[in-house]
């Protein structure tokens, strides 16, 4: 099914609020590593190809890709980052008790307040597109020309 013609005003919605991260530092800062391993970890396909394409197409090195499945025992990434993608597991897997204090306590050592709820506002971005990209089984590659993806070489 094709939710944007099936529900097109709640996906142009839903694709302005996606659009409004681009007015945050933080969330351009990043969204390459926070949206791929979102999309890692919710096993969406659709979603993994895209945002490697968009990284690779903003200059981010193919190594740090491949490592942002395993970041926790890579060295390639700044104790920012990676206190980034352990906030971004903790709200996409969210435990049974709620996320960490000592997960938060790490986020807000390196991001403010406003920084910490922009980026809590990607997570929640991603992980919606994700869930609509699996239920949906929207196919890999199958909008890289609408995205302007092609740019990837990939």
């Amino acid at each position: 099914m094709n939710y944007f013609q099936t529900s097109p005003e709640l996906a142009q919605k839903y694709t302005d609020f996606n659009m409004a991260m681009s007015k945050h530092p933080v969330t351009e800062e990043l969204k390459h590593l926070v949206t791929l391993r979102a999309s890692q970890l919710n096993g969406c396909a659709f979603c993994v190809d895209m945002h490697v394409k968009e990284a690779k197409i903003a200059g981010e090195r193919e190594l740090r890709l491949h490592h942002v499945a395993v970041w926790h025992e890579s060295t390639l990434f700044s104790p920012r980052e990676r206190a980034a993608l352990a906030w971004t597991e903790a709200l996409t897997r969210l435990p049974a008790h709620g996320v960490g204090d000592d997960v938060y306590d790490e986020a807000r050592s390196h991001f403010s307040e406003s920084e910490l709820a922009d980026l809590s506002f990607l997570i929640v971005a991603i992980n919606g597109w994700n869930r609509l990209s699996v239920a949906f089984q929207a196919v890999p590659g199958s909008a890289d020309k609408a995205f302007g993806l092609d740019k990837a070489g990939l």
